[in-house]
């Protein structure tokens, strides 16, 4: 779980002394153009953009019961922060797994992608799918059960 918050933490810092130096500098008006930048990359590459994580065991019980896809992920992923953005609040329709905090899920990414842990990998129907066009993700959720 630390490693998932590793990177925004070092975007807060980093972003909370670029802005220190800036005033120091005698640039007040710049330190405040770049802290709200770097403190905006750190909440995107935060764990709170995406919808509250569930194990992969519970995530495949309610995708099997609904339908709808299940998204292995993981923070700092900027594939899966394109595909989060992109499905916009359709988003919250997915059951997505942490691969960091869910060992199972880890696995199960794995064992889709010849032992790589290659995400988004998102499972529709039982059958992954590697980095998905955000638009197919879409029409999945679409699509009637």
């Amino acid at each position: 779980m630390t490693r998932a918050w590793t990177l925004p933490i070092l975007l807060v810092l980093g972003g909370a002394a670029v802005a220190t130096g800036q005033i120091r500098g005698g640039s007040p008006g710049t330190a405040m153009v770049f802290l709200p930048v770097f403190l905006a990359l750190a909440a995107v590459y935060s764990p709170l953009v995406f919808p509250r994580p569930i194990g992969a065991r519970e995530a495949q019980r309610r995708s099997e019961a609904d339908g709808r896809p299940v998204v292995y992920w993981r923070p700092g992923c900027k594939y899966c922060i394109r595909l989060r953005l992109k499905l916009g609040r359709g988003a919250r329709r997915l059951h997505w797994v942490d691969i960091w905090r869910d060992p199972e899920g880890a696995a199960a990414v794995r064992a889709a992608n010849d032992g790589n842990e290659t995400v988004p990998t998102v499972v529709v129907a039982g059958r992954p799918h590697t980095n998905p066009d955000p638009a197919w993700v879409r029409e999945q959720l679409s699509r009637p059960v």
